[in-house]
This record gives structure tokens, C-alpha cells and sequence, in this order.
């Protein structure tokens, strides 16, 4: 059976919308999505499961209470669980996230900017 290979840049040139992560794998219990983001996003934090950031394209900083942490492309960072945590770019920026299946974005913060599941990648 071939194995469904997932062009990255290909997915991420089907949407524009921002702050909207897409499902594009799953894997055992977790999706890998892909999502665009710019501007400044909401503090959060995530107390039953850690987050992985991977930047494709362009540069993101997440603030942490203790100190910030900047990724350029190839660069990822883990946020572990319960730390709050506010992703940040003054850029479009493409990245890669790896989390449980039924994940909310905006964690425990809620609000306008929260994201319904989107498997349309899949």
C-alpha cells in the first residue's frame, strides 16, 4: 500500500485565512496541521497537553511569562503543558503543529479567536 505523502507548501497554498489551523495527518492519537498566523494571538495555556510549533516560513516568537522564544523556518520549539504561553508574529508566518486529537487553539482562554476542528486538508 503507498503512503499518502503531505506536501506542506501545497496545503498551505488552499487557505488564507489566519489563526486557523488545518488538519492535513493524523497520527495514533494526533493530527499534524498546518496554520498560517500574523499579528498577535491570545495568552493561553493548554494544562492536559504540551505544544509543538515547527515554522515553515517565516519568523514567530512566542511570549512566555519567563521569557520569549523566537523561531525562523526549520526551527521548532515545545510549550509544555500548563505553561501560558501567546504566539506572536509581525509577519505572515506558515507553521506545523503536532497535537492530541481535539486540541482547542485557544486552550483555556476561549473566545473569538477559538477554531472548530477543519480536516478539509486531509
Amino acid at each position: 500500500m503507498a503512503e499518502k505523502v503531505v506536501d506542506l507548501a501545497e496545503r498551505l497554498s488552499l487557505f488564507s485565512d489566519l489563526w486557523s489551523p488545518k488538519v492535513v495527518a493524523r497520527m495514533n492519537d494526533y493530527e499534524i496541521k498546518v496554520v498560517k498566523v500574523q499579528g498577535e494571538f491570545v495568552w493561553h495555556a493548554h494544562d492536559d497537553t504540551d505544544e509543538l510549533f515547527l515554522v515553515v516560513d517565516g519568523e514567530l516568537t512566542v511570549q512566555l511569562r519567563d521569557g520569549d522564544v523566537t523561531l525562523g523556518p526549520g526551527q521548532l520549539y515545545v510549550v509544555p503543558r500548563g505553561v501560558e504561553h501567546c504566539p506572536v508574529a509581525d509577519g505572515e508566518v506558515h507553521a506545523l503543529l503536532i497535537e492530541p486529537v481535539g486540541v482547542v487553539n485557544t486552550g483555556d482562554a476561549g473566545g473569538p479567536l477559538t477554531a472548530g476542528p477543519d480536516d478539509s486538508l486531509t
